[in-house]
């Protein structure tokens, strides 16, 4: 996690407090206080575990993207202005059905590419000879 958001995360409604010049407060009674101490509290975002927090940048040749994948339970208050009903609902799914089978082909591919590696570095031969050739059963 980037410096940055470690101090966004870490903020909460005392940091925003004490942003607010001395004099201001001395001016405010206590209910003000509590009050504008409570407006921050549901402001400021609660941070929940995830299950995935991918953060990476793509550097391009003329730009560079930010790149953002987290999945975790929701438990933000507020719901939608919308409803999402029909076809946004269908391509919902879809894209959530195949960026898992997605994941699962990467995690797999990786695996068995290291699997792979430590067979290889041990010099364990499963087959006689190289693979095409047993796949193949070309014999030479």
């Amino acid at each position: 996690m980037s410096q940055a958001s470690q101090d966004f995360n870490s903020r909460d409604t005392e940091y925003y407090m004490h942003q607010i010049p001395l004099y201001v407060l001395e001016k405010l009674n206590e209910d003000e206080i509590d009050s504008i101490r409570s407006v921050i509290y549901t402001a400021v975002p609660k941070s929940t575990p995830k299950l995935i927090d991918l953060r990476f940048v793509v550097d391009l040749i003329v730009t560079r993207y930010f790149v953002v994948l987290m999945i975790g339970r929701d438990i933000r208050k507020q719901q939608r202005q919308y409803p999402i009903k029909g076809i946004t609902k269908i391509a919902n799914t879809i894209a959530a059905i195949l960026l898992i089978i997605a994941m699962s082909l990467l995690i797999s591919a990786v695996t068995i590419l290291i699997l792979y590696l430590i067979k290889s570095a041990l010099g364990i031969d499963l087959f006689k000879g190289h693979i095409n050739e047993v796949l193949f059963n070309q014999n030479k």
